[in-house]
């Protein structure tokens, strides 16, 4: 049979279409061409496959071949379809089975000498397969093993080489046949630093209990040496777990990365710290291959932006959308690519160019000015956005010498998520994400409390969005209490978290 058919996957965003693989020999001068809209990683497979199939002591077909990777208008990217190919011209030629090929799925990117190497995506191809209308098993390089069995339905063939998936498909019984790799029970051990470790700020905490309880965004102002990386550091520790779902999908993004996903972090949520000199394309995502940005490998995470002023205005203002919706859509002449963007934002800034305005040395020179232009680089539909926003102020030797033990993170987390859970019974789904209805359904204050905030609202030119944005806060700060009603004493604290900088 000089004609075979494989399957295999590509990557298109967050989904893995299937991809066709057929390999067809016809008589003529001995060539290699590969059609289907491949890109330069995918044409330097010839290379890789001559030699892979030479040194794995098979006969190259000193043939015209012709490999079509179907359907013809989906880009192909990277070597994963090295071994495909490969299995295709050995299968063309007769020199394995090719009706062996119709249960699998194959995927790997292979060395000159036939050994299998690690590709990327290799989670999200499992899942689309293990979604498929008739799944079948998937067999990839062993590297990319545990990631893939991560998807508790997929049949993974482990394989380090070239000759080992040969002789799984050419195998009369058993023994000779790869074994499907199992998912093993990950582990899930946090190592999340501590916050018992940050002295006094009590205040701080506080809101960035309040902040992980409803999903609220914050920013951190003040001078240097107060605590804010720290305390960003450590805000991941406050967060709920992570379900089994979440769990998939944060795995699923991160194996798009260039980084890849490690099978030890399973049930982590990301924290990401990217430097303020990003790009806009590093933070939400791009290129001519769309791949996650920063805000998506922080999905169902933190995203922590420190030095906030010091990043280029062009790229925070990328930001609005995606706190606001959490996804992100990648538009290019040929393709479009959609990442989740379900992030927490933790942003920290210093209140003036020096970063002493209002310290107790009196060690700031800056003029009004310089901190006007300094503060306005912060756009107020970003702030806006920003849900809490709370001062983090310099503590004197004594009152670090003199604090008194400091709860742990595992005290705050147990209060966090006993009101994250009257959240999700409530509506399923954290306070931050109410819109509409349901902020007039769950968000009603006493008739006191709602005066307060409408003169709050009127005296500091409230928005309409952070009017409601200061409802939920209450609505978090009342669940954190255990109450049903929101109060004067919600929403004055919920007033608070709003007025720590000007938006310019």
């Amino acid at each position: 049979m000089s004609l075979a058919v494989v399957k295999s996957r590509a990557l298109a965003g967050m989904r893995a279409p299937e991809v066709t693989v057929e390999v067809h020999l016809a008589n003529g001068l001995p060539s290699l061409t590969i059609v289907g809209l491949p890109d330069t990683e995918v044409k330097e497979s010839r290379d890789r496959v001559r030699s892979a199939i030479q040194n794995c002591r098979f006969e190259f077909p000193a043939r015209r071949i012709t490999v079509n990777l179907a359907p013809a208008d989906l880009p192909k990217e990277s070597g994963r379809f090295d071994l495909p190919i490969a299995l295709g011209i050995l299968a063309a030629s007769g020199q394995i089975p090719a009706t062996a090929l119709a249960d699998h799925e194959f995927a790997g990117e292979l060395s000159l000498s036939g050994e299998l190497r690690p590709i990327r995506g290799a989670l999200a191809m499992a899942h689309a397969l293990a979604h498929a209308q008739a799944p079948t098993a998937f067999v990839l390089p062993a590297a990319n093993a545990d990631e893939a069995a991560l998807v508790g339905r997929a049949t993974v063939y482990p394989a380090r080489s070239l000759l080992d998936v040969c002789a799984h498909l050419m195998a009369r019984d058993d023994g000779d046949r790869l074994v499907a790799h199992r998912r093993a029970a990950p582990a899930c051990v946090c190592d999340y630093p501590d916050m018992s470790e940050v002295k006094g700020q009590a205040p701080v905490k506080r809101a960035l209990e309040v902040a992980a309880a409803g999903g609220h965004h914050a920013l951190l102002i003040g001078p240097p040496g107060t605590g804010k990386s720290m305390l960003a550091n450590r805000f991941p520790a406050l967060l709920p777990p992570l379900s089994e779902a979440q769990s998939l999908d944060v795995a699923t993004v991160l194996s798009l990365s260039t980084q890849g996903f490690d099978p030890a972090r399973w049930g982590l949520r990301p924290f990401r710290a990217p430097h303020h000199t990003a790009s806009a394309v590093a933070l939400v995502g791009g290129g001519g291959t769309p791949r996650p940005g920063e805000i998506s490998l922080a999905h169902h995470g933190v995203l922590f932006l420190d030095e906030l002023p010091e990043f280029d205005r062009k790229v925070l203002e990328v930001l609005r959308e995606p706190l606001e919706c959490g996804r992100i859509t990648i538009s290019r002449a040929s393709r479009q690519a959609e990442f989740p963007a379900e992030f927490q934002l933790i942003a920290a800034m210093n209140p003036c160019p020096c970063g002493y305005l209002g310290h107790a040395s009196g060690r700031c020179r800056c003029t009004p000015e310089a901190v006007a232009r300094y503060q306005g680089r912060l756009s107020g539909p970003l702030l806006d956005r920003i849900d809490v926003q709370i001062e983090v102020p310099a503590l004197s030797a004594d009152d670090l010498a003199n604090q008194p033990a400091c709860e742990s993170s595992d005290d705050i987390a147990r209060r966090v998520g006993a009101a994250r859970a009257r959240q999700i019974s409530r509506r399923d789904r954290p306070n931050h994400a109410l819109q509409g209805r349901d902020i007039d359904r769950f968000c009603q204050p006493t008739s006191a409390a709602a005066g307060m905030l409408r003169h709050a609202a009127n005296r500091l030119h409230w928005s309409a969005r952070a009017y409601h944005r200061a409802l939920k806060i209450a609505r978090t700060i009342a669940d954190l209490d255990d109450v049903d009603t929101i109060d004067s004493a919600h929403i004055a604290e919920a007033i608070q978290y709003r007025r720590a900088v000007s938006a310019k």
